[in-house]
């Protein structure tokens, strides 16, 4: 029975494939043949517009003067309003540009209605008022949003981001008199062949401008999507193949189009600009939106759910520029099988609600994560220091704590995915609660180790960065894991010990610590003298600025500790913060060195013990 499905469903979908080629290739037949009526159309057009009293060369004169005189308003206004509002904030000048537009506007509408009394040559002179607008806004957009790059390490390529921008802005208004042009053709009822031809012929030199802007500038446009120093690795590969990857979109959203005209499902054109230019300022819009986020991230006035909705926006663009994708290339296919977009449209936005919200939820606890762990490292410290100092109890749970709940958070947003596409979960839980408890009873184990490693943290045994020994091994804890804890040996090693092996723990981290010295001198030494000398050099560390910060108590002698063949051993000792003893102690060593050396302090080597039997 099986069998029988399979076979059943490998021949429908062959048999789909087949109805789709044949689809494509008579559709392609049939827009050669077309061609032959293009001439009829346009005899067709020239006589509509003469039976409206239009001629067709003084409509193109119209559209050229109302073009330029909302071209002229805007860019006069714009540039007006920027001086005015040059020293205000970011959203006065974006509401100055929404007035100039608006002006901008109302003059051309009067002047399109000046020109051409009523009728589709008002609505034409309307349509390319507003496109007019709408490509200059757009033009601003893009321009601000390279040119932003000059302002970081990239200043030096400022005349190279303004010849890419000069170069793409061509492009870019080109594809928008071919948008608005056929926007024309459609508002004036012209044939299928004129605007498949018109279409197909704007639109090759747009994307041969586009690649060639992109191709020129490769390296201009890798530099401006790599953003300042430092980048992470996926931020450089993703530069460097940047200008391949957008001419392969190009290429793509090219073939795409003609296979969609060929299907009889065209695309429109406003909704393909408009997805090419979300795809070509994805990179660009992501570092700003990135540079925004990290702004809230580290601003303690910006709450966590506030800085959690920013770092979500990042997110948000990438799925909206996955989904135009989407359904710029599936629409043809799925026109060819005969899909309902529809409901595909309905179930995938569930999906991408149910992803936004477990987006939000992740960043909301990753904030949180990392507002705590650094309200926990000292302001003044250097970066060293804070990324080897030990953690406090806190920063030790958070990153565990943060962990579990991400992973909660990514089961629960999957399991959400399935239910709202239709798949029984239920099963799929109880098979896991199932497996987990065979897990349980066969793992007795790794079941010590879970339990071992909870109490201990509960018990605050040790933390990150703190130095510990064990029954096992001694190091500085480097990780902590639910299972085992991993610890750096002062060597480099590193050792992971389960909890549940790891028996007795000292801790050499943990408040303080007592540093005892002992010094072997001649018996005949003056032992006040020597006090003397070391009651000295513990006033000479305690008034060190850079020592005197993690010492606890001065060093200080505490007199002979006993006679050995002759010698006096002489202990001296100091209390210092746990884990800051090694700087004081190198300090006292030299300081007693040079002491002795100039009080005539003879110090004596402990004599080697002789074995009887050799």
């Amino acid at each position: 029975m099986v069998d029988t499905t399979a076979e059943t469903d490998v021949t429908s979908l062959i048999s789909g494939f087949e109805q789709l080629a044949d689809r494509f290739v008579s559709g392609l037949f049939a827009r050669f043949a077309a061609l032959s009526d293009v001439p009829v159309e346009l005899e067709n057009l020239r006589a509509s517009l003469a039976a409206g009293g239009t001629s067709l060369l003084g409509l193109l004169f119209e559209i050229v003067l109302v073009v330029a005189l909302v071209a002229g308003v805007f860019i006069l206004l714009a540039r007006r309003f920027k001086k005015a509002s040059a020293k205000t904030s970011a959203w006065r000048r974006f509401f100055a540009g929404v007035a100039a537009a608006v002006v901008a506007l109302v003059i051309g509408f009067i002047a399109a209605r000046l020109l051409a009394g009523s009728g589709v040559p008002l609505q034409t002179l309307r349509l390319w008022t507003v496109a007019t607008v709408l490509g200059l806004i757009i033009l601003a957009a893009v321009r601000s949003l390279l040119m932003a790059s000059r302002r970081t390490e990239f200043a030096e390529r400022s005349a190279h981001l303004a010849a890419l921008v000069h170069d793409l802005s061509l492009a870019i208004g080109l594809a928008l008199i071919g948008v608005t042009l056929f926007a024309t053709l459609r508002l004036w009822s012209v044939g299928p062949a004129l605007a498949d031809l018109l279409r197909t012929g704007l639109g090759i030199p747009i994307y041969l401008l586009f690649a060639w802007a992109v191709w020129r500038h490769r390296p201009t446009l890798a530099a401006a999507v790599a953003g300042p120093r430092p980048r992470s690795r996926w931020r450089t590969r993703l530069a460097k193949m940047w200008p391949a990857i957008v001419i392969a979109f190009l290429i793509i959203t090219f073939l795409s189009t003609q296979a969609a005209l060929t299907l009889g499902a065209s695309l429109r054109g406003s909704a393909v600009l408009l997805t090419a230019l979300m795809f070509l300022a994805a990179p660009h819009l992501d570092a700003m939106i990135g540079n925004w986020a990290q702004r809230g991230l580290e601003s303690p006035d910006i709450s966590i759910l506030a800085a959690a909705g920013r770092q979500t926006a990042r997110f948000t663009v990438v799925a909206i520029m996955i989904a135009m994708l989407g359904t710029l290339w599936a629409t043809p296919l799925a026109a060819g099988f005969g899909i309902d977009l529809r409901e595909v449209a309905k179930g995938a936005s569930g999906v991408a609600l149910i992803i936004l919200g477990a987006a939000f939820l992740w960043n909301v606890v990753g904030t949180g994560t990392t507002r705590a762990l650094r309200a926990e490292l000292p302001a003044v410290a250097s970066e060293e220091e804070e990324l080897g100092a030990p953690r406090s109890r806190l920063g030790t749970l958070v990153p565990l704590l943060s962990a579990v709940g991400k992973s909660s958070i990514v089961a629960l947003a999957l399991l959400s995915i399935l239910v709202s596409i239709g798949v029984n979960v239920w099963p799929l839980i109880a098979g896991l609660s199932v497996f987990g408890l065979a897990i349980g009873f066969g793992s007795q184990t790794l079941v010590k180790d879970l339990v071992s490693g909870l109490f201990f943290l509960i018990d605050d045994a040790f933390r990150f960065g703190e130095y510990i020994e064990t029954s096992g091994a001694k190091g500085t804890v480097e990780k902590i894991s639910v299972r085992s804890v991993s610890l750096r040996h002062q060597r480099g090693a590193l050792a992971t010990i389960p909890y549940g092996e790891i028996g007795k723990i000292q801790n050499f981290s943990r408040d303080w610590m007592i540093e005892k010295l002992t010094f072997r001198v001649a018996f005949d030494t003056d032992v006040e003298k020597v006090r003397k000398i070391f009651k000295k050099i513990g006033q000479d560390i305690s008034a060190n600025p850079e020592l005197a910060g993690d010492l606890l108590a001065p060093f200080k002698s505490q007199g002979i500790g006993e006679v050995e063949d002759g010698t006096l051993v002489i202990r001296a000792k100091f209390m210092a913060k746990a884990g800051k003893h090694f700087m004081i102690r190198r300090a006292v060593l030299l300081a007693v060195h040079q002491a002795f050396q100039e009080n005539g302090i003879k110090a004596v080597p402990k004599p080697l013990t002789s074995n009887p039997g050799a």
